[in-house]
C-alpha cells in the first residue's frame, strides 16, 4: 500500500501544472502584446490619439461666446483657418480654440483662465483606498474638462496599475520605460532625474502627463529602508518629494491632477502632503462607505505623524464626490442622503453618473470628452455629459474660490 502511494504521488509530480508565477507572467505577456496590437489597429498609423475637431456651436460655447461672435472673431485673429467638414461645417482644433482664447483676452483677459503670479498651482488629489470608486475616470474627465475650458494641466499617474496614462494612450509595459514615471525625480539615489524631462505633452492639448507604470512601487519598497537608516535626504522626507518635485515644474501650469493609488502607502501620503484639495470619490453601497471609514481613520493616524515630522496639510478644500451613481436606486439614495448629513456642504452637490455612455467609451480607451455625440443615442449622451461638466464645473468653481477669484 504504501508502495502504491509514493506511485500516485509521482504521478502527480509528473503531471503537475507550471509553476503559479510562470503561468501568471505567461498570461501578462499575452494580454500586454494583445492590448499593444488592439492599440495599433485603433489608433494607425503612428497607434497616437488624437482628440476630435469641435464644430462652431461647441467651439463659441466652450469660450462662452455666440456662434455668430466666433464667426466675426475667427475672420479677426490672423492666420487661424478652422478645418471644413461634412456639408462644410467648420471644425476647430482645441488648440485653435486656445488661440481665440487668447485673441479675446487681450481686450478681456478672463477668456484666459491662466492663474496669475499670486495664484498658486492648485494639486488636486484624487483619492480612495479601494479600487473600483471611479478614481481614475474622475481624474481623466476633471483634467479633460479644464483643459477644455483653457487651463494648463498637468495629470499626474501615481497608481502603479497606470490606467491613467493608458487613457491617454500609453501603454505602460511598451510606452513607459525605466525611470520615466514620477518615481524618476522622487527616487532617494544618485539615478534622480529632473521632474521636467519626465513630463510628456499629449494628444489632449492643454494636458501634459507623468505617466506610471510598476516602476512606482519601487518607492513603497525604497522608502521604508531609508527611515529604517534614520536617514534625512537633502532633498526632503518620503512626504514633501512629490511637492517639491512638483514645484521644479510648476510656473507652466495652473492645475495638477494626481490619481492616486488605491492604497495608503508612501506615495498617497506623499501626494496628500503635496496637495492643495483634495477630492475623495465613494460609491454609494454600505460596503464602499465601511472600507471608507477604515480609509479616513487610517488616513488621520498617518497624516498626524507626517505633521508632526513637519509634512504640509494645509488645504483649499475637501470634498466627497459620489460616482457610480444610480438615482433610482433607493439604497444608494439612502447612502448619500446619510453622507449629506455626516459631511455637509463637503459632499459636491453633483453627483457622477452611472452611465452607459462612460462606459462605452472607454472600450477604445476614450472619455466621453473625447467622443462625438454621434456616436451615442442623443439621450444617453447628453444626459452623461451634463452630469460631467456639473461635476467639473463644480471643482473648477473651488478652484476659482481659492484663487480668490469669487463663483466661477
Amino acid at each position: 500500500m504504501a508502495k502504491r502511494g509514493e506511485n500516485r504521488v509521482e504521478e502527480r509530480g509528473r503531471a503537475a501544472l507550471p509553476s503559479f508565477d510562470t503561468v501568471i507572467a505567461g498570461h501578462a505577456q499575452a494580454l500586454s502584446e494583445q492590448l499593444n496590437t488592439m492599440r495599433m489597429r485603433l489608433f494607425p498609423p503612428s497607434a497616437e490619439k488624437q482628440l476630435r475637431r469641435f464644430p462652431t456651436g461647441e467651439a463659441a460655447r466652450l469660450i462662452g461666446i455666440t456662434d455668430a461672435y466666433l464667426r466675426q472673431v475667427t475672420l479677426a485673429a490672423d492666420g487661424l483657418e478652422p478645418e471644413k467638414g461634412p456639408a462644410g461645417r467648420r471644425l476647430f482644433t482645441l488648440e485653435q480654440i486656445n488661440d481665440l482664447r487668447r485673441h479675446l483676452s487681450r481686450s478681456k483677459p478672463s477668456y484666459l483662465p491662466h492663474r496669475t503670479g499670486a495664484e498658486h498651482l492648485q494639486v488636486i488629489a484624487v483619492t480612495n483606498f479601494k479600487g473600483g470608486s471611479g478614481k481614475t475616470t474622475t481624474a481623466v474627465h476633471l483634467a479633460q474638462y479644464l483643459a477644455l475650458q483653457g487651463y494648463r494641466v498637468l495629470a499626474v499617474d501615481l497608481d502603479p496599475q497606470a490606467s491613467l496614462s493608458a487613457l491617454f494612450g500609453y501603454q505602460p509595459e511598451f510606452d513607459v520605460g525605466e525611470n520615466e514615471t514620477l518615481y524618476g525625480a522622487i527616487r532617494y539615489d544618485d539615478e534622480q532625474r529632473p521632474l521636467a524631462d519626465i513630463v510628456r505633452s499629449t494628444y489632449f492639448t492643454g494636458i501634459d502627463l507623468i505617466p506610471g507604470n510598476l516602476e512606482l512601487m519601487e518607492f513603497e519598497h525604497e522608502t521604508p529602508r531609508v527611515l529604517l537608516e534614520r536617514r534625512r535626504p537633502s532633498d526632503g522626507m518620503f512626504f514633501a518629494r512629490i511637492a517639491n518635485a512638483l514645484s521644479t515644474v510648476e510656473a507652466a501650469y495652473d492645475v495638477a491632477i494626481i490619481d492616486c493609488p488605491p492604497q495608503l502607502g508612501y506615495l498617497t501620503l506623499g501626494a496628500l502632503c503635496a496637495a492643495t484639495a483634495v477630492l475623495i470619490t465613494i460609491h454609494p453601497q454600505m460596503l464602499d462607505i465601511a472600507s471608507m471609514s477604515q480609509f479616513l481613520q487610517m488616513t488621520s493616524n498617518l497624516l498626524e505623524v507626517v505633521r508632526e515630522a513637519g509634512g504640509n496639510l494645509e488645504y483649499d478644500f475637501l470634498r466627497y464626490l459620489v460616482t457610480r451613481y444610480e438615482p433610482n436606486d433607493g439604497p444608494q439614495a439612502q447612502v448619500v442622503g446619510l453622507l449629506r448629513s455626516l459631511f455637509g456642504d463637503e459632499v459636491l452637490t453633483h453627483a457622477m453618473l452611472k452611465s452607459t455612455a462612460i462606459s462605452d467609451a472607454g472600450l477604445t480607451k476614450q472619455t466621453l470628452y473625447e467622443v462625438g455625440r454621434e456616436q451615442f443615442t442623443r439621450q444617453t449622451y447628453d444626459r452623461a455629459l451634463e452630469a460631467l461638466d456639473a461635476v467639473n464645473g463644480e471643482v473648477a468653481g473651488q478652484i476659482a474660490r481659492a484663487w480668490g477669484r469669487g463663483p466661477a
